[in-house]
C-alpha cells in the first residue's frame, strides 16, 4: 500500500537496516525481505522524492496537491504484512505474509518515536552533503508529516486509531493510507488525509488484479465506501492504480462507484514497471501521463461536482477535484501550524 513506486535507496548514509525475520511470520519484527530501516515492527524507508527536496531538485506531487513538504515527511508502516497480492505491486509476495498471533505489539508512543528516530538515521547522511543546504536540513530532522504508507495494510495494526492520535498530539500531519479490508477499523480513524485504494470498479477485475487473501474483501471495500461518506472532519481521497490492460477500462463504472464514498479527491496514478511487478506484468502495462490523464478526464465526464482536473506529469498522476484549492488547510503558509513550527516558526 506505499505511496511511492519503490521508496529505494537513497545515499542519505550508512545501511543501518535492522535484521528480520525470514518471512515466515515465525519473528515479532515482521519485518523480513524488504530492505528498510526498522524497530520491531516499525519500518521507515525515504522515498526519492525527499532526497530530491533535500537537494532542491523538486517535490513529490503531495506538495503540489496538498501542501506537504516532502523533506519533513516520513514514510512509514506500523505492520508490513499485507492480506492483498496486488498484481502491480512491487513487492515480493512471498515475503508479505500477515498471519501476526505471535507479534508483540508496539504501543503507540513507541511506533512514533520509533518513526522519528529511523527517519532521523536514514537523513543523517545529508547532513554532510554539501547540496543540502543547512536550514533544510535542520527542517528535516524535525519532521512534521507522516504518510503511513510505505508497505503492508495499516488496519493490521491494532491501535492504529490511537497510533493517528500519537502522531497529532506531536503536531504532526498524518496521511493514511489504506486498501479498505478493515472498514471497522478506519471508522475509527481520523488522520489528516485518509487514502483508499479502489484498483478495480466491479468484482470481477477486483478479483483479478487485487489477488485479496479473504473472500469478504470486495464487500469490505463497498462497506468501507459508506464509512468514507460519513466522514465529516477528515478528507478523504480515493486512490486508483491505473494498469493498461488489467483494469483501465470502463470509466464510468469507476465513477459510480466513487460515488458511493462522497470522497473530496479523486486520484489516479499510473502503474509503475519496477520491482517484482516485472515479473507479472509487461511494461506495456504502463500507462504514460498523457494516458492517465485522459482516463481522469472520462471519469470526470460522470462525477457530477469534479470540475478540475490536476497532474503532475513526473508522478504521472492526475487528481479530481471539486475545486482548485486542493491543499490541506493547516498547510496553508503562514498558518497557526507553521508558527508553532520548531525550526521556522517564530
Amino acid at each position: 500500500m506505499s505511496d511511492s513506486a519503490n521508496p529505494g535507496r537513497d545515499g542519505a548514509g550508512p545501511d543501518t537496516t535492522t535484521d528480520a525475520a525470514d518471512g515466515d511470520g515465525s519473528e515479532a519484527a515482521q519485518v523480513s525481505s524488504p530492505d528498510y530501516h526498522s524497530e520491531n515492527h516499525t519500518a521507515a524507508q525515504t522515498c526519492g522524492w525527499t532526497a530530491n527536496a533535500m537537494r532542491g531538485e523538486g517535490k513529490c506531487y503531495k506538495n503540489i496537491f496538498y501542501g506537504i513538504e516532502s523533506h519533513r515527511c516520513i514514510q512509514m508502516t506500523p505492520v508490513v504484512r499485507c492480506n492483498e497480492r496486488c498484481v502491480f505491486c512491487w513487492r515480493d509476495h512471498q515475503g508479505h505474509s500477515y498471519e501476526m498471533d505471535d507479534v508483540e505489539w508496539d504501543d503507540p508512543e513507541a511506533v512514533v518515536d520509533a518513526s522519528i528516530d529511523l527517519q532521523k538515521k536514514l537523513l543523517s547522511g545529508f547532513g554532510g552533503n554539501e547540496e543540502v543546504p543547512r536550514e533544510v536540513f535542520e527542517q528535516a530532522m524535525e519532521p512534521r508529516h507522516v504518510a503511513i504508507s510505505l508497505d503492508g495494510e495499516p488496519t493490521l495494526y491494532p491501535y492504529l486509531p490511537e497510533l493517528i492520535e500519537a502522531f497529532h498530539d506531536r503536531d504532526i500531519t498524518t496521511f493514511l493510507v489504506s486498501n479498505g479490508t478493515r472498514p471497522e477499523v478506519l471508522r475509527e480513524c481520523d488522520p489528516t488525509q485518509l487514502y483508499v485504494s479502489v484498483d478495480a470498479p466491479e468484482r470481477h477485475t477486483f478479483d483479478q488484479v487485487v489477488g485479496a487473501m479473504e473472500d469478504d474483501a470486495w464487500e469490505n471495500l463497498l462497506e468501507t465506501m459508506h464509512v468514507l461518506a460519513e466522514k465529516d472532519d477528515t478528507r478523504t481521497v480515493l486512490r486508483t492504480t491505473l494498469v493498461k490492460g488489467e483494469n483501465m477500462h470502463n470509466p464510468d463504472w469507476y465513477a459510480g462507484f466513487y460515488q458511493q464514498a462522497d470522497p473530496d479527491f479523486i486520484e489516479l496514478k499510473a502503474y509503475m514497471h519496477v520491482g517484482h511487478s516485472r515479473g507479472r506484468l509487461d511494461r506495456s502495462a504502463m500507462p504514460d501521463h498523457d494516458e492517465v490523464v485522459e482516463f481522469a478526464e472520462d471519469v470526470r465526464e460522470h462525477m457530477p461536482g469534479f470540475e478540475e482536473v490536476m497532474g503532475v506529469p513526473a508522478s504521472r498522476v492526475a487528481l479530481l477535484s471539486k475545486t482548485k484549492d486542493t491543499w490541506v488547510p493547516k498547510l496553508q503558509k503562514g498558518s497557526e501550524f507553521w508558527e508553532r513550527d520548531p525550526v521556522t516558526g517564530d
